[in-house]
């Protein structure tokens, strides 16, 4: 998905609902738009058409969330309000508008039965809506909306918390940028007195330093305009760099007037300033660190003897690499860029078949991601998916995506569905031990029914042990929690493990 135009449309959304009284639920319209980018084209708001809305609540929205049928009013009252806004905008015209209206009322009667008809979830109602509604995006999923917690500046010794890898530009782009940062072309013109000795030289060693001297140096307000602001410059650009992307500008905003506290800063002329000097990008009412104050950033880490890892371009590698990045845990926008580069160097089939092979084998959260990412073809890999049916476990996510666009399927055995469960869940047990209160009130609310927690033992899966074991210390439902106890005892009695 574009997460620019989704994030700059809810900041508009929210502007807009403001400005007229209008309550505004903004995760639920955020959710629409994700998924009409993701799954039906949608790069922007004037290519909402009638259609998508049909497309969108009655097909993707029940396959992919889970919901119980009664929450459909509240799905189709977002969706009327995207609708007013769209109009309102600008985006779509008056008649367009009504048009969406009309299919909305349709649709407002039909939802229901969509989010209640397990054929529209193929397997996600009973197997997947135990680990929650982003089940099926684990750990590649972008979730949206969240202001990150800036907390506070952590030290700068080798023994606290490294910093994250960091994709860094070529050389030749590196170069390209900094040919276009105002306060080098004014060094370059005679000006900017506190940097004069940096004048000339070689482009990369010469930004290099002047990073470093900026952070390090007493620049009594000459880079920001505010003394203590300077002063506190490492901290800022250091927070901005483990970040890794752009956060709200307002919140930093906040955290720049922490550092410094709060002494009537500026906080829009300091982001502007920053900009000048190449280190910020303020856009889309977000701000971070420009590729090249990145760049200069790690020269500098290193130079004082830092850890400042480089992470790899998860796009130019094969599908085991593309997964195996991803399992490192990276940004999600950085997640999503990768995954649409990777998507685009190739053929939907092509994708499709190196994404299942990689996936043949691996563990269940791999395999969850791998799933998770051929999920987003279309119809045009059928050949290369349906080719892994003979794959034992590979073949209930073959059938799954199968069914799931409609084409033809066979249907899953019982011992295929019990395996199937087994391995989504498996998906879920490291989130349940990050929160277990978070994960128990999920699968409360849509876990497995007992009859087919009690037969799971029987499944050859490497992790039934380790899932039947949280199903039985998560389950507030005394008759499943029982049931999966026992199940547990019986699959450490067949040794699997």
């Amino acid at each position: 998905m574009s997460i620019e135009w989704v994030n700059l449309a809810i900041d508009d959304l929210r502007a807009w609902g403001r400005g007229r009284g209008v309550e505004v639920d903004a995760d639920e319209i955020r959710l629409l738009c994700d998924y009409a980018s993701d799954y039906l084209g949608v790069n922007e708001l004037g290519d909402f058409v009638p259609a998508t809305f049909d497309e969108l609540l009655l097909s993707i929205y029940p396959r992919k969330v889970i919901a119980p049928p009664e929450s459909a009013p509240e799905t189709v009252a977002a969706a009327r309000t995207l609708v007013d806004y769209l109009q309102q905008s600008g985006a779509v015209g008056t008649k367009t508008a009504a048009l969406m209206r009309e299919r909305l009322s349709d649709i407002a009667t039909r939802m229901p039965d969509a989010l209640a008809d397990t054929a529209n979830f193929g397997m996600a109602k009973s197997l997947f809506s135990s680990i929650g509604p982003e089940s099926l995006e684990q750990s590649v999923a972008i979730p949206s909306g969240e202001v990150p917690d800036l907390g506070e500046a952590p030290c700068d010794c080798p023994g606290c918390t490294p910093r994250p890898a960091v994709r860094l530009p070529s050389p030749e782009a590196l170069q390209a940028q900094l040919r276009d940062v105002p306060l080098l072309a004014e060094l370059d013109r005679g000006g900017v007195p506190y940097l004069r000795e940096f004048a000339g030289g070689e482009p990369l060693p010469r930004w290099a330093a002047i990073v470093a001297h900026v952070v390090e140096h007493d620049t009594g307000g000459q880079v920001t305009g505010h003394p203590q602001v300077d002063e506190e410059l490492y901290d800022l650009l250091d927070m901005l760099y483990r970040l890794q992307v752009p956060a709200p500008a307002a919140v930093v905003g906040d955290y720049v007037t922490e550092l410094a506290e709060d002494t009537g800063v500026d906080v829009p002329a300091v982001l502007e300033r920053l900009a000048w000097c190449g280190l910020v990008r303020v856009e889309g009412g977000t701000a971070g660190l420009t590729p090249a104050a990145v760049w200069a950033l790690r020269e500098h880490y290193l130079a004082l003897g830092l850890d400042a890892p480089q992470g790899a371009d998860l796009a130019g590698g094969d599908a085991r690499g593309l997964i195996e990045g991803l399992l490192d845990g990276v940004p999600t926008e950085l997640a999503e860029d990768d995954i649409t580069r990777w998507l685009a160097a190739r053929s939907a089939g092509e994708a499709a078949a190196e994404l299942l092979a990689a996936a043949s084998g691996a563990p269940a959260v791999a395999r969850g991601i791998a799933v998770t990412i051929v999920d987003r073809l279309g119809a045009e890999a059928a050949d290369d998916v349906r080719g892994w049916l003979d794959d034992q476990e590979l073949r209930p996510h073959v059938i799954h995506w199968l069914a799931a666009r409609g084409l033809p399927a066979p249907p899953l055995s019982q011992e295929e569905l019990l395996w199937v469960s087994v391995d989504m869940l498996a998906l879920a047990t490291p989130a349940a031990a990050d929160d277990p209160e978070v994960f128990a009130e999920n699968i409360a609310a849509s876990g497995p029914p007992a009859h087919l927690i009690e037969e799971m033992w029987r499944v050859d899966h490497p992790d039934v042990v380790e899932v039947l074991e949280l199903l039985g210390r998560s389950l507030t439902d005394g008759t499943a929690a029982k049931a999966a106890r026992k199940a547990a005892f019986k699959a450490r009695s067949r040794g699997i493990r």
